[in-house]
């Protein structure tokens, strides 16, 4: 086999674990002779449409076994998978198409206006639509709907995912692919407003499943209930792709209901779940919590931010423990983990490095800090991305002569290696496991023109963790209200950008060099509300 990547896993596995169950959804099972087949179908039918090594690919749609699948088959052509955000706002999708330059678009039914707004204007020229239904993402080959179309903006071709599917010969395509190829794009919002197209390589994903497997205890049994969406890159590789790796089996949900999750956990015996604290709060809130069978759970990964104590002492009393992490895209995204056994011992940090990877605090000169200052968490490892997708620029500014890749954090570590962080040189905004960068709500605000200056914060909030706060100052003269603010940013982006509360300041603080102070910002605001 040419293919070193991780689109020959599904071949790989299929003579040792054919018959075995790989996915559950929505009521249905694909076993992995199953799952790899069509893999190696859809494959062959997008190379009949002209997809090649290299060409991208991308994905908008809920967690759903066509995901995974284009996944494969993309890894099998060599071609890059693009799995898009599907909470995004039309122009944000267009931008993310239009830079990744992807020619296929496949996309779940439901979000077709969605898809064909977000295509409008782009490189966009097939677009392939997936059944809303498990059972017609999982019907036979050739029971999906057929022909084809055009709806929405363009003439862009719409098929049907089955029909698709089923025109592929069966025959395997053995692309000769390597650990150092280009196997996905996501998308990660910049400091400056401008979304980055974080560049994984097979080898990227590789490194960071076993490093999954070998500090999580991954195994060929173990059944993970993903209900957190995998176009974010933890659920897919902190949950799906390991799993997958050794043989066990996923189930996929498109969306999270607190209760339909503690039923799944009961009725299939989920061993691990990936969350983040909004989730797990919820559930252990609901009302079917004390009675749901959890002897199951085994393992239980947060990230996101810390978990609160009264969600950690509820799980506690029902014998789970927390492994909670830090990371991001560009490191695929683990670089650190705290150990469930030692989640008391040492409350409030991010753990130990993964196994295959290195992380150190770099001091202001780029030397390593000593124990217990405060510096730059720096990350060095095969699971760290070489570069940014057409962005030079990105990437230059982003490692160190040593190669090491600076993430904008800052964070020390004690005594017995543990990292603590500590605070976000890029003052990133965590709100329920969703990033937002201050910078970009701040460049949509600034087009109204009544806005003299604004800043974006996070504030606490007791269901998501932290959310977007606006702080403005009004040109002399102007009138605008919160409504209007809020208004102007329905479409422009996704709903949990938009700032759940505004505040109208007669003054903005700054530094000598004129910029914002932010912390005094959220001194000043401390006293209003959360919510709008």
């Amino acid at each position: 086999m040419e293919n070193f990547g991780i689109g020959s896993w599904l071949q790989r596995r299929r003579p040792k674990s054919g018959n075995k169950t790989a996915l559950i959804s929505g009521g249905r099972e694909l076993s992995y002779e199953e799952f790899a087949d069509r893999s190696v179908r859809l494959a062959s039918a997008l190379r009949d449409r002209g997809v090649a090594k290299g060409d991208t690919v991308a994905y908008l749609g809920e967690n759903h076994p066509s995901f995974l699948e284009t996944l494969f088959a993309c890894g099998l052509l060599g071609a890059v998978f693009v799995p898009l955000n599907t909470r995004l706002a039309p122009p944000e999708i267009q931008f993310q198409l239009q830079d990744c330059g992807a020619l296929t678009l496949i996309h779940a039914g439901s979000l077709a206006g969605l898809a064909a707004s977000g295509a409008a204007g782009t490189g966009v020229v097939r677009r392939i639509a997936v059944a809303d239904s498990a059972e017609g993402a999982l019907a036979a080959d050739g029971e999906g709907t057929d022909g084809e179309g055009t709806e929405g903006p363009g003439t862009t071709a719409v098929e049907d995912f089955e029909a698709v599917l089923a025109s592929g010969p069966a025959d395997f395509v053995d692309e000769a692919v390597s650990l150092d190829d280009a196997a996905m794009i996501l998308y990660t919002s910049g400091t400056t407003g401008q979304p980055k197209g974080a560049l994984l390589t097979h080898g990227n994903i590789v490194w960071n499943c076993l490093n999954v497997i070998v500090d999580f205890d991954f195994a060929s049994t173990d059944v993970a209930l993903m209900i957190s969406p995998m176009f974010h890159v933890a659920s897919l590789d902190m949950g799906v792709l390991p799993t997958l790796l050794k043989g066990g089996t996923v189930i996929l949900e498109p969306k999270f209901d607190p209760r339909r999750t503690l039923d799944l956990i009961e009725k299939h015996q989920a061993t691990t779940i990936s969350g983040v604290p909004t989730t797990y709060q919820m559930l252990c809130e609901h009302p079917a919590w004390e009675g749901t069978d959890l002897s199951s759970l085994n393992k239980l990964t947060c990230g996101g931010s810390a978990v609160p104590l009264r969600v950690l002492e509820a799980y506690e009393q029902r014998g789970l423990r927390f492994s909670n992490g830090y990371g991001m895209t560009e490191t695929a995204p683990g670089a650190t983990t705290l150990p469930a056994d030692r989640s008391r011992e040492k409350a409030g940090s991010s753990g130990l490095p993964h196994f295959f990877t290195d992380v150190r605090i770099a001091d202001f000169d780029g030397s390593t800090a000593p124990t217990g200052t405060v510096g730059e968490i720096q990350i060095k490892g095969p699971n760290v991305i070489p570069r940014y997708w057409n962005r030079p620029d990105a990437t230059a500014g982003s490692y160190d002569a040593g190669g090491w890749f600076k993430s904008g954090d800052m964070g020390y570590k004690d005594g017995d290696g543990f990292v603590f962080v500590s605070d976000r040189l890029k003052d990133m905004i965590i709100s329920g496991g969703e990033n937002i960068y201050p910078a970009e709500v701040e460049q949509a605000i600034t087009e109204l023109e009544a806005v003299g200056s604004v800043a974006v914060i996070g504030v606490p909030d007791e269901k998501w963790g932290e959310v977007p706060r606006a702080v403005v100052l009004l040109r002399e003269g102007a009138q605008l209200s919160e409504e209007q603010l809020r208004a102007h940013l329905e479409g422009r982006l996704a709903r949990y950008k938009i700032p759940k509360s505004v505040v109208f300041v007669d003054e903005m603080p700054r530094t000598a060099s004129g910029k914002i102070r932010k912390a005094d910002l959220r001194k000043l605001t401390s006293g209003q509300p959360a919510q709008a």
